[in-house]
């Protein structure tokens, strides 16, 4: 039975954007099956201690800024430090995902959290506009459907639902990676993660 790793992602993150084709690289090579999980950090953060980037100290927002600059050359990935939509709520596109996870399956949901997090992040896209959504729904050769489903209840539970399971799981930031139960916080953290997977396949 192929070892299945939970997937909290924010679609609004800069590092679930860095780390997010790496980890879906790494997945596909061990075999193993993801549950997607886009979350709601707005409820996460007062139960663990996180701050919104505004409310952090200037000495952690400059930080964040260098690292975020050398993850970017070091990966090769592009990345506006300064991106002209954002902060961005994250809701609408990760109900989205989770829209496009129920009716398309998880590789169809991993490819549009992939094209939403570089909207953000590389192509200076408003994330929380129903048009940059429906264009990037459009682009993965997805049912434009899925912008209506999104917006249903259904979809709204199954969003508060992942949000609960990831406190449960002890969760605090994005992305995050939990396997049998141990959590791996972080893109820095992926070659623990393709470690973890490589001692289970050994098993």
């Amino acid at each position: 039975m192929p070892l299945n790793i939970e997937y909290y992602l924010a679609p609004q993150s800069p590092w679930t954007y860095l780390g997010h084709q790496r980890f879906a690289d790494i997945a596909a090579r061990a075999g193993a099956q993801v549950t997607l999980l886009p979350i709601d950090l707005g409820k996460v953060f007062p139960l663990s201690g996180g701050l919104p980037l505004p409310k952090r100290a200037p000495q952690r927002q400059a930080y964040r800024l260098l690292e975020l600059k050398r993850f970017s050359e070091a990966l090769e990935l592009p990345l506006n430090l300064h991106p002209k939509f954002f902060p961005v709520p994250g809701d609408a596109a990760a109900r989205l995902i989770h829209a496009a996870d129920m009716q398309q399956g998880t590789g169809a949901a991993m490819q549009l959290a992939g094209a939403v997090l570089r909207a953000v992040w590389a192509e200076e896209m408003d994330i929380n506009d129903r048009a940059t959504l429906s264009a990037l729904v459009q682009r993965c050769a997805l049912p434009a459907e899925l912008l209506d489903r999104a917006e249903t209840p259904a979809v709204q539970a199954r969003y508060d639902a992942a949000t609960l399971r990831a406190i449960d799981a002890g969760v605090f930031g994005a992305p995050s990676y939990v396997i049998d139960g141990e959590l791996f916080w972080g893109q820095d953290r992926l070659d623990f993660v393709e470690r973890r997977l490589g001692a289970a396949s050994r098993r």
